[in-house]
């Protein structure tokens, strides 16, 4: 915090931000606030020039070689669960998947496609014996090897993957912001469509939630989502499990069961 205090100045005043990383500050002087995050992806700024994420400020290179990105404060909450199943929602999401920016944004980073085989290969390759064990990711996996959904290079998006109702901010102006980009990859809309489907949006509405969005709900989308719901949610198992988050455990072991069943 030190480095960060010497190119602000004294007359800020930087606090933690909170987050799993530690890498996120709020600084004040008087009336004036920024949000500060250490070594963001340079794709920050894309997503700022697009306004999918709060106005990019500056960005300075540390003397510990880190680099500092400000963006501007917004008066913003969460959105609610119910929130999401919102016209307004369904759009703002198609406007980020059709962005050929990001595309390529990512892609001049290295980021390279996920295929639905690399990703299984990802998961199996990292189960250790406790969860080869598990009846239920057994059973997940044996899904997911039977059931390899379709993959078209030329259809491929820039998905966010965690569209956790808290990353949704709306501020006091009615500006809708997606935030926390660190793990966006380009893959098939279906990644992030189907885990936020299953997650916030009744399946009697799920029709029109995607004619929002601007698809037709097909066979072929749902057995896609289907797919990477299941891939992501083995992925949550092991993730709550090893950090003893029961709760959180079981609703994803509950969510694959409903999938597989």
């Amino acid at each position: 915090m030190d480095h960060i205090q010497e190119i602000l100045g004294k007359e800020w005043t930087i606090s933690p931000a909170g987050g799993f990383t530690g890498e996120a500050y709020i600084a004040e002087n008087k009336d004036k606030r920024l949000f500060l995050k250490r070594n963001s992806s340079p794709f920050l700024a894309v997503l700022s020039a697009a306004g999918f994420v709060p106005k990019l400020v500056w960005t300075r290179r540390l003397e510990n070689g880190d680099v500092l990105t400000a963006q501007e404060w917004v008066i913003a909450r969460s959105l609610e669960p119910f929130e999401l199943s919102a016209k307004g929602v369904a759009q703002f999401l198609h406007r980020i998947h059709s962005s050929k920016e990001l595309v390529y944004m990512l892609t001049k980073l290295g980021i390279h496609p996920l295929e639905p085989q690399e990703l299984l290969q990802t998961i199996v390759g990292n189960l250790t014996e406790e969860f080869t064990q598990s009846k239920i990711i057994v059973k997940g996996i044996e899904y997911l090897e039977e059931n390899m959904p379709s993959f078209n290079p030329d259809d491929l998006v820039v998905c966010h993957s965690d569209l956790n109702h808290h990353n949704w901010l709306l501020t006091e102006t009615n500006n809708l912001y997606l935030i926390d980009w660190d793990e966006a990859i380009i893959a098939d809309k279906a990644f992030d469509l189907g885990m936020f489907l299953f997650t916030y949006v009744e399946q009697k509405d799920w029709d029109k939630w995607l004619r929002n969005y601007g698809i037709r709900y097909t066979d072929d989308l749902m057995n896609r989502m289907k797919w990477y719901v299941a891939a992501q949610t083995i992925i949550w198992i092991k993730w709550y499990t090893l950090r003893e988050n029961e709760k959180q455990t079981l609703k994803m072991e509950s969510l694959l069961e409903k999938i597989l069943s």
